[in-house]
């Protein structure tokens, strides 16, 4: 039966990951909210006590600039950024991306953040499985890699209950807080899309 102005088309499949709560949208560089909130946690002391970025963001012009990088790797295949929200008032509560996307061997990085106020909710947990369904049936690949600097046990946890098995420490794997000249050691996690999926009703109340 053809459409008329009386029977729009029905809308499309809703692609954006979502579930436990959570909804993984893209970053927009042009919403300020956006960039206040980006800005907001690269200048956290949690966030820089465990993450020494190559490019330090300290206003809002350097927030917006790396949120348009994001954007252009995105385009360009090499990463797959998200907004981690809140399914039903569209807050901004952290990031998550899986990074370093290599198509020949099928493999990437997966990093996150969680801003202070969504601490304990099991943001970075739920997050961090909706990324994973995402890296394996849509993005088709076999293994998806974290890493964390050794002592961050919260991490550590997050990766273990989302099925990432530890697989050893790696030697001066990434800076030391805050200096790019010095660095420490970070344990290896890794799942492969084979691996059997976490029940995350049995997480425990905080992250």
């Amino acid at each position: 039966m053809a459409l008329t102005d009386e029977q729009p088309a029905a809308p499309g499949p809703d692609v954006t990951p979502h579930g436990h709560g959570l909804r993984l949208d893209r970053w927009d560089p042009d919403a300020e909210e956006q960039v206040e909130a980006w800005l907001r946690a690269r200048t956290d002391p949690d966030f820089r006590r465990w993450n020494t970025p190559l490019t330090v963001v300290s206003d809002l012009a350097g927030a917006r600039a790396a949120l348009a990088g994001l954007r252009k790797q995105a385009a360009e295949g090499t990463c797959a950024p998200f907004r981690i929200t809140d399914a039903e008032s569209g807050t901004t509560l952290g990031h998550i991306g899986i990074n370093m996307i290599d198509r020949t061997f099928r493999t990437a990085r997966v990093g996150y953040w969680v801003l202070p106020e969504a601490r304990g909710r099991r943001v970075a947990t739920r997050a961090l499985a909706l990324a994973t369904d995402r890296a394996f049936a849509e993005l088709q690949l076999h293994r998806l890699e974290l890493g964390h600097a050794l002592g961050h046990d919260a991490s550590c946890r997050i990766a273990r209950t989302c099925g990432f098995a530890y697989e050893g420490t790696l030697r001066g794997a990434m800076f030391e807080a805050g200096r790019q000249d010095a660095f420490r050691d970070v344990h290896l996690h890794a799942r492969l899309a084979t691996d059997p999926s976490p029940d995350l009703d049995r997480v425990p109340a905080r992250d």
